[in-house]
């Protein structure tokens, strides 16, 4: 019998203000409605939020100044309050502190490459799951964000490139992927909520590819099951971290609930329900998980799937007894995998040295 998600609720806290970016369409409509503005105006206000990325308000003149305060008062509170924002890779990646409305911290990491830009955010203040070698999840979970807070990374995102403040000029995000702070699939109607309008087209939403964003998950297997049903062609990346109970027993703690052989079922399920190809997230951790024969085991639950191994070099985190593997290891990892014909690649492992890469992400000010 499943048991509900409710072990993985957060600590109560107030709840963060209400914003625009928290909102349906159709619930713009009757917020402005509620202002004493008619709804038609609710159009012309998420095509500037969206379409055009402003966020002042006071340059949206075909609004009355009236209508304008009005909004801005009762829609637009700072959701994110920038704390510190760093750079390397020349200025193309840029992680971002935000302090949210009770003090809480959260990052989100913008990497720009030659033929694209993805985001990556976060879902939650904080993590619940307690991955020993992720430093997300050693801090512990603080709290769950709210829709507006997931958005709003990618909308900070969305405008620091229109505006040409990232390095290599004027453009635009391709990709989210929801592999930040938290566990996403236990924050699910928010994260919902958030990629439903970051795909919706102009003016409901930022108008982005479902195919461009990822949710990655540790396998909370009755959430796997629910996010095939919801009918977005988005990518699912389950991060599995061994190829046998035993092991991912101690590395991904919500194993003991949900083993290996669940937490694929469900993935298959999602790849025959949605069409989508399956990612499989795979930190290599020096003399762990990194054997040739854990390789075969991975390839022997693989085979045949319609599925791609993302092999992750484990990044350090301070304290931490976890080391990425040797290169020789790495390499025969790879191959073992490629030989059983299971594809695979290895992680490009940006932001590394500003502590902005997979599993690095601690808030730290």
């Amino acid at each position: 019998m499943e048991l509900p998600l409710l072990v993985f609720d957060p600590p109560k806290r107030g709840k963060p203000p209400r914003h625009l970016s928290d909102m349906t369409a159709q619930e713009r409509k009757e917020a402005l409605a509620e202002l004493g503005i008619p709804a038609f105006r609710a159009d012309q206000v998420s095509r500037h939020w969206f379409a055009r990325l402003s966020d002042d308000p006071s340059h949206w003149t075909d609004l009355s100044a009236h209508d304008r305060d009005a909004i801005a008062s009762a829609l637009l509170p700072e959701l994110l309050k920038p704390v510190k924002r760093v750079t390397c890779d020349e200025g193309t990646t840029v992680k971002n502190v935000w302090q949210l409305h009770d003090n809480a911290l959260v990052e989100s990491v913008l990497m720009r490459y030659p033929d694209r830009v993805t985001m990556c955010v976060s879902s939650q203040a904080g993590c619940g799951m307690n991955c020993p070698f992720c430093a997300t999840g050693q801090a512990g979970l603080t709290r769950n964000l709210s829709t507006a807070e997931i958005v709003e990374q990618v909308m900070d995102g969305a405008r620091q490139l229109a505006q040409g403040k990232v390095a290599g000029g004027p453009g635009r995000v391709g990709n989210v992927v929801f592999m930040g702070m938290g566990e996403p699939l236990a924050n699910y109607t928010p994260l919902i909520r958030a990629i439903r309008t970051l795909i919706a087209p102009a003016p409901a939403g930022l108008g982005l590819s479902g195919r461009g964003i990822t949710v990655s998950t540790v396998g909370l297997v009755p959430r796997m099951r629910d996010l095939a049903g919801e009918g977005m062609p988005i990518t699912l990346a389950v991060s599995l971290h061994a190829p046998d109970d035993e092991l991912r027993n101690e590395l991904v703690p919500v194993n003991t609930r949900w083993p290996i052989d669940e937490v694929l079922d469900a993935a298959w399920e999602y790849t025959e329900r949605t069409k989508r190809r399956v990612s499989i997230e795979y930190a290599l951790i020096r003399d762990i998980n990194d054997q040739e024969e854990r390789a075969e085991l991975l390839s022997r639950l693989l085979i045949g799937r319609l599925v791609h191994v993302n092999l992750i070099p484990l990044n350090p985190t301070p304290g931490s007894k976890w080391t990425a593997s040797r290169p020789e290891s790495q390499r025969a990892f790879v191959n073992r995998l490629r030989v059983n014909g299971v594809p695979v690649t290895v992680r490009d492992t940006r932001g590394s040295e500003i502590d902005g890469a997979c599993g690095q992400l601690a808030a730290a000010t």
